[in-house]
């Protein structure tokens, strides 16, 4: 098995479309066409990580944090990164990222962090728009069922979680072939008529040239009249953080502990503690304190998360309680997430956890 078919497979559940402009997710070094031998799971891509792979006989390294977010315009090993990005390529090693595509699909980072605490009725906290694409395109109508399987095989047709989604109306098209043309039906120079579908259908931006293919190659005529529009809809699916309910409302000291129980933090830093209960939760895994403002317009009552600075704790004001428990402590269970994502498709190529904690930060 080769790697492009595990990371084909990673792109499949996080397409790369979903990063961050900021982020280098995707294929950080090496050949895709490598042969697999095994597959090593981190957080981070360290050289202690290099040294564990080539001792567990991993040639695929797959983090959730880039090793290399800017360009390197030198390679001589005078920085970690350097160091580890050398000691990768002598040893045959490929490393992968899957990093805020991860943290942007609902069953992503943020949804693992939900589900260690227990919570329900979760939904994305922070939706992204621009990322939804509406097709109009008009079929004869004994063409019109072909022409949507079609696209609903290449992509279209989900909202939320349903899915073969369209809206087809009746019309009649009309249509002049010249001398050029090879007209599927009626007659060169004369004004034709036939009943014909408009058929609509919603796509996510990123599969369009897949879609935009099927249609072409699926529909009976020579020029395909259809038009596409850019939708301000958000994508429910796609986006930062989660907000969910616990299953009871629970005193928040004892949630607090039970947030660092579950979370396996040695500290979590919080803001005062202006709700004496808690039941609805908003979360975001890594640095989310930009998220303070979705997390208080949705109505949650805590909001964990990590990297929240001095001043901003003020911003809880009294409407919310702040949580922050460490970047490295609300992302660890990602690994996970990544590892029961290849076992459960995947069983030609042993997946290990790396058993390396790379949190640079220590506590005394």
């Amino acid at each position: 098995m080769k790697i492009k078919e595990i990371t084909d497979f990673l792109e499949g559940y996080a397409p790369l479309h979903y990063q961050e402009s900021y982020d280098n997710s995707g294929l950080i070094v090496g050949d895709e066409n490598t042969k697999v031998k095994g597959a090593l799971i981190t957080l981070d891509c360290t050289e202690d990580i290099i040294d564990e792979a080539i001792a567990r006989n991993c040639n695929l390294v797959i983090a959730h944090h880039p090793i290399i977010f800017t360009g390197l315009k030198k390679l001589n090993g005078s920085n970690y990164i350097q160091r580890t990005v050398i000691k990768a390529i002598k040893n045959d090693i490929v490393i992968y990222a899957i990093h805020t595509n991860l943290d942007n699909v609902h069953n992503g980072v943020s949804a693992k962090i939900a589900e260690k605490l227990g919570l329900v009725n979760c939904r994305v906290l922070a939706p992204k728009s621009d990322l939804l694409r509406q097709l109009v395109v008009y079929c004869p109508t004994k063409n019109a069922e072909e022409l949507k399987t079609a696209l609903f095989d290449n992509g279209a047709g989900a909202i939320g979680n349903y899915d073969q989604c369209s809206f087809t109306s009746v019309g009649i098209g009309t249509f002049s072939a010249n001398e050029n043309c090879k007209p599927f039906v009626g007659e060169i120079g004369e004004i034709n008529t036939k009943n014909e579908y408009r058929i609509e259908v919603i796509y996510p931006k990123h599969k369009e040239k897949a879609i935009l293919n099927a249609m072409k190659m699926t529909h009976p005529y020579e020029q395909v009249a259809h038009q596409i529009y850019v939708l301000e809809n958000k994508h429910q699916l796609v986006g930062l953080g989660i907000v969910g309910e616990l299953k009871k409302t629970i005193k928040i000291e004892a949630f607090l502990q039970y947030i660092k129980n579950n979370m396996k933090t040695e500290c979590v830093r919080y803001s005062s503690l202006v709700k004496k209960e808690v039941k609805r939760v908003a979360v975001c895994g890594g640095s989310g304190s930009f998220l303070l403002k979705n997390a208080k317009a949705v109505g949650a009552d805590i909001f964990i998360t990590s990297d929240f600075k001095y001043h901003e704790f003020f911003d809880a004001e009294k409407n919310i309680v702040i949580a922050d428990i460490g970047h490295y402590e609300s992302e660890q269970f990602t690994k996970d997430l990544i590892y029961d994502l290849l076992t459960k498709n995947f069983t030609k190529f042993a997946v290990r956890l790396s058993k390396v904690n790379t949190n640079p930060i220590k506590y005394l």
